[in-house]
């Protein structure tokens, strides 16, 4: 077995003699609420298409070019203020945000009372142009910049705002919602607006919930608890029906795609071409295994071609829209996972060819844009599957630059003309920083480095270490020790568990991926352990997908042999082995304790998914087909129905607002529980949703603590 061992650099070479001078966590540490613990971030962002690099220094806008000894100021607080009284402009009490379109001006939103507006800023020129506004209720606010009009949302509706003009595109019914997500934001679908490349069009998702049965959530603020109803379709039920409109601005025509039947299909994707009359759409159908990237005419709705099918026998999950070439109308790249991994292809509108860009046993896990050389970028788990790394790929004969080198977590933003690269990362020794790569690969500069927020912290000792599933697969294992660990000591465990689809708890980042209030517990006196099971993100078909219609089975294996090899450790209890997580992790802390009494002694679940019958359509049909084709499968993922089997300490927490995991989950535990004469714990947060957050946070994170204190 292959380990990394690491310590938070504030405990390294520190004697223990002097380990009672360092601070210690707390809970409002752990639940956000204190700033300094967290590394802070510097920000920098490319000026407009330069190569010019723009940062805030003590509240002043400052540039410079990559490997100049020194920075020119662009623009402060005074400057600004200078330009907005000349402007007949109230004055701006901190700078704004501002997006940088060429080297001298930029747009910005400004609050004026009950209204938003847009503005751009000439720096040179010393003018503030007002574009338009809207009011301050608007949400998902969207901006086309060939145009500069913004589309957003009031209540049902959906708004353009142009110049001096509002326009109203819809006029819905109740339960008829326009220009939000749909499907519960499933499929990398982010938003419900996509303007057309030149601001001409614009589609908009269309939703339909009449048909869609009411789920009462209970309000108690009022002084009579009041039902506030959502639509929650849950797995094998009535989903709602969703369309996709196109709006012509200059001409105020609304056409409807048509997408066909049956109606209960997922519309995904949503891609514009380049030449702003064609509209691509994915069509998923509602048993998830088949999709169809579908060309329709935006001028009039009606259906092209298909352009290309992807089918599964687990499930199809498409991962965002395509990505047509600069200046392109009939090429376009494409995230699919077509040989057991998520690669770029190249597709072709006209030809209906389709090309893998790049390949091997890894996951590309973003499509990050295009230079003007030739070249695609993406980011991947090529080095590792706990690191995140930057590439460069020529899409024409697939050579390829790694462009990140230094181990760790990367996110990546490329200048225009691709010549350089802000590099943001984390590692395990590196909280925060900034860097800049050429297109070489080579590290050009260190812009920043963030310094450790825990140094006078009491911090134990990180361990990412790597075990074997049953079937081969290589999971990745965390140790967190308490700070003052006795090797000659048995200490209690904690098992932190999510090991649901689409999370990655163990990576190469800051804390290795476990946050502060993992750190908290440990610092409590537990070891805090964790694996990433099978099912989880980033790893593969073969190691995500063998959770499909038994949710739970091979986690909980993983989970196991992962408890196999605690018990290998002379410093664990095996007397002593707790668990923990939340909705998913809430689910699989609940399993390990229902299937597993003999091991885990304490348990704690958080909104946990009890009975997937209950669980929304989406997310419930991908992963466990519906209750009519797939009744085993619930059976034997149900924990409402094995009760019976609670050893034990187990506490629930529910918040009682939950929209995702609703409420229903786990008051039907506690009612099977009662029939099956079984004690437990139960605690609610009322008026909370899928979590708890703000100061809120710090109660529970105690509460927490305090039941392992007490019982384990």
């Amino acid at each position: 077995m292959k380990r990394l061992l690491f310590t938070a650099i504030a405990v390294m070479f520190v004697m223990t003699s002097f380990a009672q001078e360092k601070k210690m966590l707390t809970p409002v540490d752990a639940s956000y609420n204190n700033y300094d613990v967290y590394p802070r971030g510097k920000s920098y962002k490319w000026l407009g298409e330069s190569e010019k690099y723009v940062f805030n220094e003590k509240g002043e806008l400052r540039y410079q070019t990559p490997g100049e000894k020194s920075s020119h100021t662009l623009l402060n607080l005074d400057m600004l203020n200078g330009i907005a009284k000349d402007n007949g402009v109230k004055e701006f009490e901190r700078m704004p945000n501002i997006t940088w379109i060429d080297e001298n001006s930029g747009y910005f939103y400004k609050a004026e009372g009950e209204e938003i507006s847009l503005n751009i800023l000439n720096v040179n020129g010393k003018l503030i142009t007002k574009i338009t506004s809207f009011p301050a209720e608007a949400e998902n606010v969207t901006l086309n910049e060939a145009t500069m009009r913004v589309a957003y949302t009031i209540a049902n509706d959906l708004y353009i705002a142009n110049g001096k003009k509002q326009i109203r595109v819809t006029k819905n019914p109740e339960n008829v919602i326009a220009g939000q997500s749909v499907h519960r934001n499933e499929f990398a679908i982010d938003g419900g607006i996509f303007w057309s490349p030149d601001g001409s069009r614009l589609a908009y998702y269309q939703m339909d919930e009449s048909m869609v049965t009411d789920y009462p959530l209970v309000d108690i603020t009022t002084r009579i608890a009041e039902a506030k109803n959502i639509k929650y379709p849950m797995a094998g039920m009535t989903s709602h029906i969703v369309k996709l409109h196109v709006y012509n601005v200059k001409k105020g025509k609304d056409v409807v795609m048509k997408t066909g039947e049956p109606e209960e299909h997922y519309l995904t994707a949503i891609t514009w071409n380049n030449d702003n009359e064609k509209v691509y759409i994915g069509i998923l159908n509602r048993g998830q295994d088949t999709l169809c990237f579908n060309e329709y005419n935006a001028l009039n709705g009606k259906f092209i071609k298909t352009i290309f099918q992807d089918t599964d026998p687990q499930y199809v999950e498409p991962q965002g829209p395509a990505h047509f070439l600069p200046g392109s109308t009939n090429e376009f790249l494409w995230l699919a996972q077509r040989d057991g991994y998520y690669h770029l292809w190249l597709h072709n509108t006209e030809t209906l060819e389709a090309r893998q860009i790049e390949k091997g046993d890894y996951v590309v896990t973003s499509f990050d844009g295009f230079d003007g050389n030739g070249n695609a970028y993406y980011t991947s788990t090529e080095v590792s599957p706990l690191q995140r790394h930057f590439y460069t790929v020529n899409i024409s004969d697939g050579k390829k630059v790694q462009i990140t080198k230094k181990h760790g977590t990367h996110s990546v933003l490329p200048c225009k003309s691709g010549k350089f690269f802000l590099d943001f990362y984390s590692s395990t020794d590196v909280p925060r920083a900034v860097g800049i790569q050429d297109a070489q690969g080579r590290e050009f500069e260190q812009l920043y480095i963030a310094d450790n927020p825990l140094k006078d912290y009491n911090l134990g000792v990180t361990e990412i270490d790597s075990i074997k599933a049953e079937d081969g697969q290589l999971l990745y294992t965390r140790i967190i020790k308490p700070y003052n660990f006795d090797e000659n000591q048995k200490y209690p465990v904690i098992v932190y568990v999510y090991g649901g689809p689409h999370a990655q708890l163990i990576t190469d980042s800051w804390l290795a991926g476990a946050g502060i209030y993992l750190n908290y517990l440990a610092q409590e006196g537990f070891i805090v352990f964790t694996v990433d099971n099978r099912g989880s993100a980033d790893r593969g078909e073969t190691f995500e997908q063998v959770i499909h219609r038994q949710c739970g089975q091979a986690e909980m294996h993983d989970q196991m042999t992962g408890i196999e090899y605690l018990k290998t450790k002379p410093y664990v209890d095996p007397e002593r082995i707790g668990s923990d997580g939340w909705s998913y992790g809430g689910f699989m802390s609940t399993s390990l304790k229902i299937n597993y009494p003999e091991t885990f002694k304490v348990s704690v679940a958080g909104g946990p998914v009890i009975n997937w019958k209950y669980y929304e359509i989406m997310y419930g049909e991908r992963y466990m087909d519906t209750p009519q084709e797939n009744p085993d499968g619930y059976e034997l993922t149900a924990l409402d129905n094995k009760t019976d089997k609670l050893e034990g300490k187990l506490l629930i927490i529910h918040c009682t607002t939950d929209p995702t995991v609703v409420w229903q989950h786990s008051l039907s535990f506690v009612e099977s529980a009662i029939h099956n004469g079984k004690q437990l714990d139960y605690f609610v947060y009322p008026g909370h949703d899928h979590n708890v957050y703000g100061m809120d946070r710090a109660h529970l994170i105690e509460k927490i603590t305090e039941y392992f204190k007490e019982n384990l």
